[in-house]
């Protein structure tokens, strides 16, 4: 009797090990079983799409969220480990946050048409600080200092119609001067968040501008120039499009004081998030794709945008999968479409990326990338309302797998409380993440489990 006591007993152990070994690693998610919605949502779950896992045309299922008050004892989850704090709330649209060379943290509050900054201690989450830096702007969204290095001269502020910039000293919380336009004559309609970055040798300044319509199907279906479309490719960049959608659905190109217009990538519906990758220099973009294609197509994307690449925006996407609206229209374009690096939930409105180089979070973390996911309104069940990571491989190749990392923002099939929006690293590592449903401002730091 005591003999099988001891083997059941044993029995027991082995399948707690196991069920302690299942819980550890994990759970990753493929193909259909990635297409779920907020309900699988959770801190260390992770998803893997590729192009084989895009589903047949079909329609989208509009599921407009609404949005309520932090509901009481609500908060955002986080991996183990990790701690959450409100930093700072009744904001009016806050967008992109970044993290000026001496630790300040800068926001797009975009509807208020200005720019704040928030100076917080390192370690801490109550700012001794919050100012507005300038006011008067047009939905501005993405903000770049420069020079590069710990003193830049300038704080550049992409508004929907163009570019700005402000005299600036380390440690300013008010504009010391009047903006100085730097890009115009961009335009605003439709999409009009607009990012920022310099490249990595400071050379060129890069800005984001979105399609102007979620499939161009008012674009004339030729360009009226001498030759027609032949004419139109001959001085123009693989993919360019022209009429309404003319220098949009692109990445642009300048000099630092906006000079020198070219076309750096074409072909990408919407990039709302722009940032460079510290171990390569070369620019990513997270980019939402069309919509009316169905729930779980086409995927949204984040990528390295890669010089004269084209992503297939409006006549292809993922690879060469035509869109039906455009049937027949650019077969010349078959086999030039780049395939985003990492594939995620169709609607999931990708809007913001930062890379993580800091040195407070576990030695995983470093290298790999956050991702803000807004939310969309034409997918039913519901999805995004969250922050993820990208996943890279020892050698820094995106292994096409992201990981929940911040969640909890969904209180049920039809309302949320929170849609996360900008993401920058800190000084004391850690991280600050914005939503615009509320106006709240977060903070997650490692504390060690």
């Amino acid at each position: 009797m005591h003999r099988i006591i001891k083997i059941v007993a044993s029995f027991a152990l082995l399948a707690n090990a196991v069920d302690f070994a299942l819980a550890a690693e994990p759970a990753l998610l493929k193909g259909k079983d990635a297409m779920g919605d907020w309900k699988l949502d959770k801190p260390g779950v992770r998803r893997l799409l590729t192009p084989q896992d895009l589903p047949p045309v079909d329609a989208d299922h509009q599921a407009y969220s609404e949005v309520v008050p932090q509901p009481g004892g609500a908060m955002p989850q986080v991996p183990a480990g990790f701690a959450v704090e409100m930093v700072a709330s009744g904001l009016n649209v806050p967008r992109v946050i970044r993290t000026a060379p001496n630790g300040d943290l800068f926001f797009a509050e975009s509807g208020a048409n200005q720019v704040r900054v928030l100076r917080v201690a390192n370690g801490s989450s109550k700012p001794t600080k919050n100012e507005v830096f300038a006011t008067g702007l047009s939905q501005p969204y993405g903000i770049a200092f420069y020079p590069l290095g710990p003193n830049p001269e300038w704080v550049y502020v992409a508004n929907s119609d163009g570019v700005v910039r402000f005299p600036y000293r380390s440690g300013d919380l008010k504009a010391r001067g009047k903006a100085e336009n730097v890009i115009g004559h961009i335009l605003w309609t439709h999409h009009w968040t607009r990012d920022i970055a310099f490249t990595a040798d400071g050379k060129r300044l890069l800005l984001t501008v979105a399609s102007g319509s979620n499939a161009a199907l008012d674009m004339f279906p030729a360009p009226r120039v001498a030759g027609g479309l032949e004419g139109w490719n001959k001085n123009h960049p693989v993919g360019a499009t022209w009429d309404t959608e003319e220098r949009r659905a692109n990445v642009l190109s300048y000099d630092p004081n906006g000079k020198d217009e070219k076309i750096f990538a074409t072909g990408l519906r919407n990039c709302d998030g722009l940032a460079i990758r510290p171990e390569t220099g070369k620019p990513w973009c997270v980019v939402q794709e069309r919509d009316g294609l169905g729930n779980n197509g086409p995927f949204e994307y984040a990528t390295e945008i890669k010089e004269g690449a084209f992503y297939g925006w409006p006549w292809y996407y993922i690879g060469d999968n035509e869109d039906p609206r455009h049937k027949d229209a650019r077969p010349d374009l078959r086999g030039k479409v780049t395939i985003g690096d990492v594939l995620m939930q169709a609607h999931s409105s990708a809007i913001q990326i930062t890379f993580y180089e800091g040195s407070s979070f576990p030695a995983g973390y470093k290298g790999s990338a956050f991702v803000a996911l807004h939310g969309s309104w034409d997918r039913s069940p519901r999805t995004g309302y969250k922050v993820v990571r990208l996943l890279f491989d020892g050698n820094g190749h995106p292994t096409g797998e992201y990981e929940d990392f911040m969640t909890g923002f969904v209180v049920s099939d039809a309302q949320v409380w929170g849609r996360p929006v900008g993401i920058a690293v800190a000084h004391d590592g850690s991280l600050y993440v914005s939503e615009d449903g509320n106006g709240t401002i977060w903070r997650v730091s490692y504390k060690g489990k």
